[in-house]
Formats: C-alpha cells, structure tokens, sequence
C-alpha cells in the first residue's frame, strides 16, 4: 500500500475521514480493516470527499478489491460523484468493474451514460477513454457535442471477444439514451464494437429526428458490414441533408445494396457536391449486376479523376473480357496515379494478372498505399490472385511485406497460415509483428 498520510499531509489539511483512512492504512489493518475504512470515507456526507476517495482507492495497490464498496455509488445523488465512479471503474479495468459500468449506462445523467458507454469499449479498446486524473472529470464528458464532427475510424480487433451484455447495455443507451448526444456517442460505440447483435437497433436509429444519430447510426454500420442492412436505409438516399444522403451513399456501396442503384445513379446525374457524386460511383461500382457498364464506360473519359477511378473499378467488377484492351490502353494513357490504381485493379479483375505487380508497387508509396491495399484485399479472393501474392509477401520490401500481412488477414485461407507463420519470424520487428497480428485476425476468421 501506498503511504496515503504522508501524500494527504503534503495538500495542507487532512479531514477528520481522510485521517482515519489513512491511519487505518498506514498500520497496516489487513483486509477487514481497510476495507472498513474505505467504506468509512466512501460514504462521507461531502461529495468532494468522496470523489476523492474513488481517486485515491483506484490509486492504492488493493483497489480492486474493495469493488463491493463501491456499488451504493451508483445511486449517489451527486452527478460529479457518478462520473468519478465511471471514471474509477474504468481504470480498474475488471470484469466486475465492467458489471458495473453496463449498470452506469441506464443512469439519469447523458454524461455519466456516455463515460460508462465510453468505458466498456475501452475494456476492450484500450485508450478509447484516454482519461487522467490530472484533468477534471466532467471535461471527459461536456463536449459531447463537439466529438461528432467526424467519423471514429477505430474498431476492436476482429478476435475480440465482445460481452454481449456489454453490447446490449450499449444498444439500451442508443434505444433509451437521455441525450441525443448520448444515443449518438452510444451508436459509435457499437460500431467501434463490431457488434452486428446491435444492428437492429442501429438500423432503427437510422430513422431518428436527430442528424447525428442517423450519422452514427450510418458509420457504425458501415464497419459491420452485414449486407442485411442495406435495403432498409436506402431511404436516406433522398434525405434532404446533403451530409446525410453524403453517408448514404457510401453505406449502400458498402453493403452492395442493389435497391439502391436507381436512387445512386440520380445523385450522380443530380447537383450534389462532386464529393458526393463521386462517391455515387464508388458505391454503383461495388454493387454487383447493377446494369450500369455503358455508364461506367462513357465516364472513364471524364475530366474530374475522382469519376474516372471509380468508372475503371465499375468495369472491372461488371467483368467483360472484351473491355480488357480498352482498360490497358487507358491505363498506358493516364496521368493520375489514383486512377491508374483503379485502373490496375480492373485490369486483374479482367485477367491480366500483371497489373498485380504494379498494386503491389504502390505498397511502397505512403500516399498510395492505402488506395492500392483495398483493391488487393478483394483480388486476393480469387485463389490464384492470392497465390501470386505469396511471392512478394516473402520477397517484398517491408511495406510491401507488412501490407500483404493484412491483405492476408482479410482473404487470405488455411493454406495462408503457413506463409504467415513464415513471415512472423522476419528479422525485421515491424514486418514480424504485423504477421503475428495478421494470423491471430485471419485464425479468428477461420
């Protein structure tokens, strides 16, 4: 145990409840006694006191054994109180600490369900709360306004293995949450989670009066990506604001929602922002049989590169052989490295597996490689694509080496195992631990 008196001395005065906690701990009572103790201060009459006895309790060496003491707080009447009790809880980082923050999510305060939403994922998230006691606590949770600005790109490891009565106190903040702030902050959390047991409840939230709960709602189901659920939010398609018809569209690409065709190719043919529209393309090139290849093939000649990608990626995956000569000589004509990316992929998706080489170049480039490293996740599908890869996954320079690792992770098979395992054993520590982290994502999916 830390000494406590000394640390209490050293602020200037000591409480009558804080010097009895201390002596108490500093004589050494055992168990039994500090446990006394702590349930003494714990419930001091000053609410300031007894945030400073969560503090000091997740402080000591013994913390995590007095959580039963802790419990009583979850009804305190003071809000700050129940924030420090989130934050305490928190930083314990136990399975019975995590019992009680599923409890803290139905609490009356947004702020406090926020924390507790915030604390479940970083149980299995590290650092997604990245919280110190050196900052206040309520200045974790008052800018619950400001944090929507953006997508939260972050997910778990695909591993994870997720409590799924975490997942449903997280889901019951998003149905019930006491804040649109808090039901948006919990929808991102489910998406951070992975959880697909929660996506009946995301797609209802999709139909919130609230933007931000739409948003949320929207991005969270993008990272799950279960296709299910793109029928049921083609309707935000024709939402009148633009940022969500803008999350719409990439959604649906994502989900591959066929529905959604006719309503994509109104926004490319209408007056969104050219973000939008070329986001429209994107998405109509992922959607499989969607019927648009002379549309794909009259916008490879456009002027704006953005249209121009993702029409090379809409031909390559509609998969006409006789579109393999006009893609080449595209790809011999353009400038734009993006678009010769696009390019490149179609051009494997339409069997000249030499364009391969070029995508795995662009592994090397900062700029480009997480452009070419997408478009190498979907052609390591086809088996023989992915035998290819195994030669520079062995060969390649570092970059190429570690991004071929999560290209492997994501399509790769049984017989990728062995070549991983391979490669785990790389002098270079960056390439070896990327291998490590892809086997552990590809044996989960296996």
């Amino acid at each position: 145990m830390r000494c406590l008196p000394d640390r209490l001395a050293l602020r200037g005065r000591v409480p009558g409840g804080w010097l009895r906690l201390a002596v108490l701990l500093a004589l050494g009572t055992g168990l039994a006694g500090a446990q006394q103790a702590w349930d003494s201060i714990l419930g001091d009459s000053d609410p300031k006191a007894r945030v400073k006895a969560l503090r000091l309790l997740v402080e000591s060496d013994d913390g995590f054994r007095h959580l039963d003491l802790l419990e009583p707080l979850l009804a305190d009447p003071e809000e700050p109180v129940r924030l420090a009790l989130a934050t305490a809880l928190i930083k314990l980082r136990t399975a019975d600490a995590q019992a009680l923050l599923m409890r803290l999510t139905e609490d009356l305060s947004p702020r406090v369900q926020s924390l507790a939403v915030d604390g479940l994922v970083d149980y299995y998230h590290p650092n997604y709360v990245r919280s110190g006691w050196s900052a206040s606590v309520s200045s974790l949770t008052s800018d619950l306004k400001g944090r929507f600005s953006k997508p939260n790109p972050v997910t778990v490891a695909q591993y994870a293995n997720v409590n799924p009565n975490a997942v449903e106190a997280v889901a019951g903040v998003l149905r019930q949450g006491r804040s649109d702030e808090a039901r948006a902050n919990a929808a991102r959390a489910l998406g951070v989670l992975l959880a697909r047991e929660a996506l009946a409840d995301l797609v209802d939230g999709t139909k919130s009066r609230n933007s931000k709960v739409i948003l949320e709602c929207l991005f969270a189901i993008r990272k799950i990506k279960d296709p299910s659920a793109g029928p049921q939010i083609v309707f935000l398609l024709d939402d009148p604001d633009p940022t969500i018809r803008a999350a719409a569209v990439r959604a649906v690409g994502q989900l591959q929602a066929r529905d959604a065709v006719p309503g994509l190719v109104g926004i490319l043919a209408g007056r969104d922002k050219r973000e939008v529209r070329v986001q429209s393309m994107i998405a109509l090139a992922k959607i499989p049989d969607n019927g648009q290849r002379e549309l794909f093939l009259r916008y490879l000649v456009d002027s704006d590169k953005g249209l121009r990608a993702a029409a090379a990626e809409g031909v390559g995956r509609v998969g006409m052989p006789e579109d393999a000569r006009l893609v080449d000589h595209h790809f011999q004509l353009e400038k734009a490295t993006s678009v010769k990316a696009s390019l490149a992929f179609a051009s494997v998706l339409l069997g000249n597996h030499v364009r391969l080489n070029d995508l795995v170049g662009w592994l090397n480039s900062t700029v480009h490689r997480l452009e070419a490293r997408p478009f190498l996740v979907e052609l390591a599908r086809d088996e023989e694509v992915l035998k290819r890869l195994y030669v520079p996954l062995s060969t390649g320079t570092e970059a190429q080496r570690r991004h071929l690792a999560y290209v492997l992770s994501q399509s790769g098979t049984a017989d990728s195992v062995p070549h991983l395992e391979n490669l785990a054993k790389d002098d270079n520590s960056k390439v070896a631990n990327a291998a490590m982290e892809a086997l552990r994502v590809l044996r989960g999916r296996l």
